[in-house]
Formats: C-alpha cells, structure tokens, sequence
C-alpha cells in the first residue's frame, strides 16, 4: 500500500455495511466511503465521521467505534469522481440483490472516470446474499460500458465473488446517541475467491477476509447450511406464531425440523460432494444454532422469511440442498417440511407472500408447487411437499 490513505468505496449504508463490511475495510486501513441513496445518512456520517458497532452476543456485550468514514450520495457526481482517485483500491457493496441492477450504471461510469484519468487497478466484491453476486454485478456493469472501457475493465478490475455470513438484524439503538450506531453477532465470515482478484496479496490487505481458490464450497456450505436454517426456523416460527428466530429454534420441535435438515438431509449432502470434515462440520451446525438461539439479536420471523419467492428460488437456500440430497439419494423430508412452510408464508406485509398466496389461490397448491420447484406433479418429492403442507395447514391454519 502507499504512504497516502487508502480508500475503499462501500455501496449501500444499511446496518450490513455500518455493521460488517465496513468496519472490516476500516480495520484494514482503509478509508471508507459509504455511497447510499440515504441522503439523511450520508449527511449523518459526514457531520459524525464516526459510529459504534454493538457486538450483540448472549453473554457479553462489545462496543467497537468506527471512525474514518465519509459519506456521498450515490446518485450524484461525487461517487463517479471517488473512482477517479489514485488512493481508491477496492469497491464492496451490500445494497440488496434487487439494487445491483440499478448501481452497475454508475459503477461503469465511475470506471469510466477512472480510465479517463488513468489511474491503476482495483477489485470490486459484491457483499450481497446470493451466489455469484459480483459475476452477476460485473454483467450489470459491462452493459453500460463502451468497447474501449470493456477492454480496459477486463484488463484492470477484479470481480471476485464471495461468501459472507453474519447476522445484523434491525437495530433500534435506544440507549445510544445516534443512530448510525449498530447491532450485530460476533461471529463473521467474508470468504473471497483470490483467483478473481485483479492483484494478490500483499497488495490486497483485507484483515479477517479469507481468500480461497475453492469458493464454491464455502458459498454452498454457508447458503444450504445457515441460510437454509434460518429460513426454516422462520418460516416454522411463523406458522406458530413466534415472533423471533430464537424464540423459533427454542421450541424443541421446531429446533429437530431444522437441526436434521442441517446434519442429516442438507449437510450429509455438502459432506459428500466437497468433502468436509465430519467433526468440522458438526460443530459448524452447532455454532448455526447457537447463533440462532441468542436471544439479544431479536431476528424478527418476518424479517427472515420475506420474500419467499426469491427464497424457493432453483439452487437457493431450500430447493438448492434438497435437490443435492435427493442427487445423493438422501431423505429430505425435514428440508421438505421448510419448502411447504414457505408456501403458508401469508405475511400481508411481504409483496412477495401476498403474490405466492394469490398463485396458490387461483392455480391450486399442487400447481404452484411444481412451477416454483421443478418438481413434477406426482412425483415422489413433489409428494412429499404437498404432505408436509397440508398437515402444516391443518395443524396451524385450520381454526376448527
């Protein structure tokens, strides 16, 4: 790194990126630049330069102040111009799959900046909870760009995809004196795939980041493991009337359904297919349900479970490791259990929910069902959602 302050651009200043991503870069020496719509934030953190991270663990709590940070409005001409600095080394995001579409436009034009003012290179990770989120970003990307930018960008950017994975749940900071202060879980992991990088270390000097040439294990262990948890346990927890993930878990029935999706359907999958070891990965599905017992994080059901159609999505947290399972002809009937709690998602408040509701509606479930899932209409795991739906059903939604 050079004598000057390194500068990382950081797009979307929700509590992911004042509560994980941006902390990280900051410990690691960078200058942070939060780019967000939110002109009332960005106004916040230029008047403060500084916030505090509550590490919200069952038994103790941490404050951790971040400061060297800076804010710009990413809709105006300051973010296009940040590219243009020599000091600027690395942009992240967390801003939510649905916004990448809409911020590839001004990160080409921020490229564009920066080839016109012949600056080096840079690495770009997209933070998003999704699989290939920075390859999905750098097509968002070359679409705005022109031909003599495309092959500067391919010459001169990193787009390397990542695995990330710490709970930040909303966080109303009562006792605190601003609100730019935020809450999270201890634990963290930001695993980035080192072969996309456009530099290696020591260039790239990222403190708590694992770089790996072997990506795809730690993006499906992660997605078919914690995510696939956390959504059964809201979507179960939903059904019967929690009102927190760890109020969800707490209930000894709830807590079998997705503990065996984990180790026995789930995880015996990704055991076999990248190899983990078994000792290994029990603890990690004990630390996932650890994480999601503690009570101080106050994970709302509603807000794990929204948007339920992105989450039965092909190859996402449910589907993705069923399908797995049943490759390596294990049971999925736990993992089955979860899918048919999502079709009775019927939060009012959730566009997505409402939409799958009306489907189920008109279509019938044994339709929507296959549609969404792939799985064909009399088929053995088609079947085995339709059962676990309507027993579901009757048991929680039948009133008589």
């Amino acid at each position: 790194m050079s004598d000057k302050r390194q500068k990382a651009i950081h797009f979307g200043a929700g509590n992911i990126g004042r509560g994980f991503i941006g902390p990280l870069l900051v410990n690691s020496g960078y200058h942070v630049i939060f780019a967000d719509v939110n002109e009332q934030v960005i106004k916040q953190l230029n008047d403060q330069d500084s916030y505090n991270v509550l590490i919200l663990d069952e038994d103790e709590e941490q404050i951790n102040s971040i400061s060297d940070v800076s804010g710009v409005v990413s809709t105006s001409d300051d973010i296009v111009k940040e590219f243009a600095s020599p000091e600027l080394d690395i942009v992240t995001t967390a801003v939510g799959p649905s916004i990448l579409e809409k911020i590839g436009q001004t990160i080409a034009q921020g490229l564009h900046a920066r080839r016109e003012a012949k600056q080096g290179p840079l690495n770009i990770i997209a933070c998003e909870n999704m699989i290939n989120q920075t390859s999905t970003l750098r097509n968002y990307v070359f679409d705005h760009l022109s031909d003599d930018d495309k092959q500067w960008v391919k010459e001169n950017v990193g787009f390397a995809n990542c695995s990330v994975d710490r709970i930040v749940p909303p966080y109303d900071p009562k006792d605190s004196d601003t609100p730019l202060d935020v809450g999270v879980e201890g634990f963290y992991e930001w695993v980035v795939d080192k072969d996309a990088l456009q530099r290696t270390p020591p260039n790239i000097q990222l403190k708590g980041v694992k770089l790996t040439s072997e990506l795809d294990a730690y993006i499906e262990r992660k997605l078919f493991t914690l995510n696939c948890g956390h959504a059964i346990s809201a979507y179960l927890g939903f059904l019967k009337g929690y009102k927190t993930i760890d109020q969800a878990v707490r209930d000894e029935e709830i807590r079998a359904v997705v503990h065996a999706a984990l180790w026995d359907e789930a995880g015996a999958a990704l055991r076999r297919k990248h190899k983990f070891d078994e000792g290994e990965y029990r603890e990690y599905v004990e630390k996932i349900m650890e994480r999601f017992s503690n009570p101080r994080l106050k994970d709302e059901v509603t807000r794990v479970g929204r948007e339920p159609l992105r989450k039965l999505a092909k190859g996402d947290r449910l589907l993705g490791p069923t399908t797995m399972a049943l490759e390596y002809g294990l049971p999925t009937d736990n993992l089955s259990k979860g899918i048919a709690a999502a079709f009775l998602f019927d939060y009012e408040e959730d566009k997505q929910a409402v939409e799958l509701q009306k489907r189920v509606e008109k279509e019938g479930i044994e339709k929507v069902v296959a549609d969404i899932t792939g799985f064909e209409q009399g088929g053995k795991e088609h079947g085995t959602i339709l059962e676990a739906h309507e027993e579901l059903r009757k048991k929680y939604k039948q009133k008589n």
